[in-house]
């Protein structure tokens, strides 16, 4: 049987559309599920294989980006994420969904008694919402098993609060020294600010990811800007991605083959 992922929603997120078609295309089995009724079901989380947490504006972004959504699923659905956690279900926050799991405490550490939050993604430098194609460094040391086999990656971003800012210096050499640090931007491509140009951040077991590039968004080759000019297409990020999740899943030791 296909891996189910269960992507969860809730007012004002506006990317779960795109999520469940990625995950299909990967080749999982999906279900799209509202918080409410995920507080009244809380026991579809432990039938679920991943779970990913989508783009967009939760609640608007009242207050802060993330925060509405974060205290909810804190307060009315923390125990079921733990156990989550402690079965190893691989998860995927993106962009709204990143802010959501930083300002829940879930990531960095998920293992914590209490889960703490130690990071927040800020407004971006310029005080502008960005979105366009950045250039990405996937951290070769890194224990993130999303971005396996990865290296130089190109992905969409659009967001107005994504620069990456921690409680202290110690703590983002913390995230150097457990391999945590999952994706950087370039040098020369740093969109909002980020300590360190961080895009994505794991957790200890490299399970959790959370990033603000859209992964989701890159699902084929026609999905590129200059896909018309590339004389060879490399394998979309996103499908590979995904698929490394799957393969996590099923106990592979290497990525399907992507065409």
């Amino acid at each position: 049987m296909k891996p189910h992922a269960l992507i969860i929603r809730t007012a004002g997120t506006n990317c779960d559309g795109e999520l469940v078609h990625a995950f299909e295309m990967a080749g999982a089995r999906t279900s799209l599920i509202h918080i409410n009724r995920l507080i009244d079901h809380p026991q579809v989380l432990d039938q679920s294989d991943l779970i990913g947490f989508p783009g967009g504006f939760s609640y608007g972004d009242d207050i802060s980006a993330g925060r509405i959504f974060a205290n909810t699923l804190r307060h009315r659905l923390f125990h079921p994420l733990q156990n989550a956690v402690r079965r190893g279900v691989p998860m995927i926050g993106i962009c709204n969904g990143f802010q959501v799991l930083v300002k829940l405490g879930l990531l960095p550490d998920p293992f914590q008694p209490t889960w703490i939050q130690s990071f927040t993604l800020a407004d971006n430098l310029n005080g502008r919402f960005v979105d366009r194609w950045v250039q990405l460094h996937v951290n070769p040391s890194s224990r993130c098993i999303w971005t396996k086999d990865l290296d130089r990656i190109e992905l969409p971003i659009a967001h107005g609060e994504g620069r990456l800012v921690a409680q202290s210096d110690h703590l983002v050499q913390q995230l150097r020294d457990n391999g945590q640090v999952a994706l950087r931007y370039a040098a020369d491509d740093n969109p909002n600010g980020s300590v360190d140009d961080i895009a994505g951040i794991c957790d200890p077991t490299g399970l959790i990811l959370g990033l603000m590039p859209h992964p989701e968004r890159y699902m084929d080759a026609t999905n590129h800007p200059q896909w018309t000019r590339r004389d060879k297409q490399p394998p979309p990020t996103g499908l590979v991605m995904l698929t490394n999740a799957l393969n996590h899943i099923a106990g592979r030791s290497s990525t399907v083959t992507i065409s």
